[in-house]
């Protein structure tokens, strides 16, 4: 059965998406009971004792709204330009590794839920397919991620062969040159592809509409960007070779050099520290994403909303600001936007609704938050996004206190 087969949803399907995905927290707990173990703990796991994966989601509870609804609100735009991308909603699909693990095909199922809904898609470096394949599959909007690889010629490589396909920006991740310890991983003895050891079979064997969807695929799983001809193509021997090509000893000459690489908006991901946002703007990037690679990296890091307004101090207003890490409802973009974001990224909630219903299940989660965003704009009293701003938020230090 070909991934395009795959994408189209059944009626049945359809039907049970809108009937029990209501939210990200449902599609959650619907990923929960339709992937095996190890693989549901690979997308919703963080960083050693996942402090900071809890502090992201919670950080959005520390404001609460304050509506002007006689203001009047009776359309809403949620539309949006960004680095020349013209988007009907604020929020787009980050870059995850491995999504083929969730869904067959299902890197270029994600970028044609993202183009149909009129947003964009940020492809992973580790993704299953080639960049080239996502660049076939998708709409105009797409965004390419890359790292500073010791070889710095396969950086080069990987911004030239963007070019090439068309991709409208590079996302440079800065946050994981060391790879953090994931304590839920090394427990389940998760990894890639998932092993078929007594343990797994037991685990994919109570999971049986995802093995029979995936079984066919697991064996030739691969990193389609990071094959070589005539070179390995397994999985194992691929991330083995990954996991030593990140280069610790990256610095702002890197940057520079893929900015005279890169003609195209250049956007800088794992940024928290404003003097680091600071200077990226010195050194020509385009744009920041403040994240903390989801609390997958460095545990005790700051949340992305925390460090949201200093990162918006530091650039002021010279290029936009996004925002990804502990974004659940529409509620929390309209939060972070108006907090000085200009859009925010989603890749936990995508993965699940993915995991849950292929490319319809994309195409549904994009639409939660679109129905979100609109309902919150309308209650504030907002028409568009440039009206949403901090004199719309209350912090609070705890439930019913002002900070």
């Amino acid at each position: 059965m070909s991934a395009s087969t795959r994408s189209s949803a059944s009626p049945a399907l359809s039907e049970k998406l809108r009937r029990e995905a209501i939210s990200v927290p449902a599609l959650r707990a619907m990923a929960r009971r339709t992937l095996p173990r190890p693989v549901f703990d690979f997308s919703d796991g963080g960083a050693e004792d996942e402090h900071t994966l809890r502090r992201n989601e919670a950080a959005f509870a520390r404001y609460a709204f304050l509506p002007r609804p006689i203001n009047g609100a009776p359309v809403r735009d949620q539309s949006v330009k960004l680095f020349g991308m013209d988007l009907s909603m604020p929020v787009m699909i980050g870059p995850t590794g491995l999504a083929g693990l969730f869904w067959p095909g299902a890197e270029k199922l994600a970028v044609r839920a993202a183009n149909n809904a009129g947003t964009a898609y940020c492809a992973s470096h580790g993704s299953v397919c080639t960049l080239e394949d996502i660049a076939a599959a998708g709409g105009p909007n797409r965004m390419m991620q890359v790292f500073v690889y010791r070889d710095r010629g396969f950086t080069r490589e990987l911004a030239e062969r963007a070019a090439a396909a068309g991709f409208k920006a590079l996302v440079l991740t800065v946050d994981n040159q060391l790879h953090g310890r994931r304590d839920r991983d090394l427990r389940n003895g998760f990894t890639i592809p998932p092993r078929f050891d007594v343990s797994g079979l037991l685990a994919m064997a109570t999971k049986l509409p995802w093995l029979m969807r995936m079984g066919p695929e697991l064996p030739t799983l691969t990193f389609g960007n990071y094959r070589r001809e005539n070179g390995p193509s397994d999985i194992r021997t691929l991330a083995a070779r990954m996991h030593d090509m990140f280069d610790p000893a990256m610095n702002w000459s890197d940057v520079d050099e893929l900015r005279r690489i890169w003609k195209g908006p250049l956007i800088l991901k794992g940024v928290l520290h404003p003097q680091e946002a600071a200077e990226a703007v010195a050194h020509g990037v385009d744009g920041v994403i403040v994240s903390n690679h989801g609390g997958r990296q460095l545990d005790h890091a700051v949340s992305s909303l925390e460090a949201l307004p200093g990162i918006v101090r530091a650039v002021d207003g010279r290029i936009p600001v996004l925002l990804d890490g502990g974004i659940r409802r529409g509620g929390d973009v309209v939060k972070a936007i108006a907090l000085g974001a200009s859009a925010c990224l989603i890749a936990r909630p995508y993965l699940w609704a993915l995991a849950v219903g292929g490319e319809a299940g994309v195409a549904h989660v994009l639409e939660l938050f679109r129905d979100e965003i609109d309902r919150t704009m309308g209650l504030l009293g907002v028409t568009e996004l440039s009206q949403l701003n901090s004199d719309l938020l209350m912090r609070l230090d705890a439930i019913g206190q002002t900070a």
